[in-house]
């Protein structure tokens, strides 16, 4: 969430920023404005009579110890009306505090300055494109390479559960686990700090992190607990440190984590989603840094890199791109996908995404750091997917398939303890 504080010293840069999401969000800040000044206003006049109350309050006792009871008695009337009119101030208050609120809620957060200007997808940059198609000698989209070598069963997922819930079997099961481990290993020798967060979270969880009220149509709802299945393990993680005052000597914290991760993803039908393309549980491990305000650009890059050296090692065909103000996510303000080419879909698969919230995220988590002079700012957080499984597996599958069977990744055989599938 925006500080409205923010807004009102860098309303014409912030609302640039915002024009590169494609939309015209200066109504709401000026809104955001109008509905601040009536909460200044209404708490100047409360201040106001409480300052009143309490100067009058000392002349009674005074007054008192003069002898002079009917002065006294007089003003403990008026105290009695101020107190009053107090209480009234102090309803108004806790009213336009709200409406400020809901305004601020409805505004994304502002696109940091390298982020291009755009309306969708079409209009992300590509930043850069690393390695090379593999050639095929065949050509089988997963979904059919899974059937044929019995790795993973969607017709069983369907029976047990719905369409988006598949069921790993034999070597597409243990391939998948050594695809966690792996991630795990690799992020902890990254100096990422591993967690094993809950599932569920509350909505002062879900919004926290963004994913409230934005996103309540893509989350799982348990109603009769009022909880949330997580649609990504950056939620627990982050919120880890919601309502938290951190030393400066503690940043850079870094965690990583493994969750399966649930997402209804409405109105996700055809073919785009066939298989491991889309899927409503799928398995991700996350990694989470809270930074100081000054590095959080510099982390985002390395984060980013770090993702890259992953798609590195196990040999894939893939680009990075910058997300355009359009495509970009409600809280975030940068965000570099990495996409990996699927040989026998012809097409580029999105399996991570790595994005600096700056402060929004911090805003509503009240989570903050004390520097050296002992003030208090609101930390950067960032996170990335490092990584999602369902594409990766599924670009592993179909450009490393051959007529003697599918090749696993070097990095991967000593985790899954075979190097061949056939």
């Amino acid at each position: 969430m925006l500080q409205i504080q923010d807004i009102r010293n860098n309303l014409d840069e912030i609302s640039g920023r915002l024009s590169k999401r494609g939309q015209d969000f200066s109504s709401l800040l000026k809104t955001a404005i109008e509905k601040d000044d009536v909460r200044k206003e209404t708490q100047t006049e409360l201040d106001s009579y409480l300052a009143e109350i309490n100067q009058a309050s000392k002349q009674i006792g005074a007054l008192y110890k003069e002898g002079k009871r009917e002065e006294a008695d007089q003003l403990k009337e008026k105290v009695s009306e101020l107190k009053s009119k107090t209480k009234d101030l102090d309803e108004k208050l806790k009213a336009a505090e709200l409406e400020v609120y809901n305004v601020l809620t409805q505004i994304p957060n502002a696109p940091g300055v390298n982020v291009p200007a755009g309306k969708s997808e079409n209009d992300n940059k590509i930043m850069s494109t690393h390695g090379e198609a593999p050639v095929l000698s065949q050509n089988l989209p997963h979904w059919e390479l899974a059937s044929k070598y019995d790795l993973i069963d969607f017709e069983l997922g369907v029976k047990i559960t719905g369409a988006g819930f598949p069921v790993y079997k034999g070597k597409g099961a243990r391939l998948q686990r050594a695809l966690i481990n792996w991630f795990l290993d690799r992020a902890r020798d990254e100096g990422f700090e591993e967690v094993l967060p809950p599932i569920l979270v509350n909505e002062d969880s879900g919004f926290g992190t963004g994913q409230l009220p934005d996103k309540e149509g893509q989350m799982y709802h348990v109603t009769g607990d009022n909880l949330y299945v997580i649609p990504t393990a950056e939620v627990p993680i982050t919120n880890m440190y919601r309502d938290v005052i951190l030393n400066s000597s503690d940043l850079p914290i870094k965690n990583c984590g493994y969750t399966p991760c649930f997402r209804r993803e409405a109105g996700s039908y055809g073919k785009d989603v066939r298989g491991l393309n889309r899927l409503h549980q799928f398995d991700k491990v996350e990694i989470v840094q809270i930074v100081n305000p000054k590095e959080s650009y510099d982390v985002l890059e390395s984060m980013q890199k770090y993702v890259q050296s992953l798609l590195r090692d196990l040999g894939l065909h893939y680009r990075v791109l910058l997300l355009c103000g359009g495509d970009t996510g409600f809280a975030s303000a940068m965000t570099y996908d990495m996409e990996v080419w699927s040989a026998a879909q012809e097409r580029w698969l999105e399996v991570s995404s790595v994005s600096n919230f700056e402060s929004f995220q911090a805003n509503r988590l009240k989570l903050r750091v004390k520097d050296e002079e002992g003030n208090k700012v609101l930390a950067h957080t960032l996170n990335g997917s490092a990584l999602a499984l369902p594409r990766i597996l599924a670009a592993l599958l179909e450009n490393n398939q051959s007529e003697e069977g599918i090749r696993v990744p070097e990095v991967l055989v000593p985790y899954c303890g075979f190097d061949l599938i056939s």
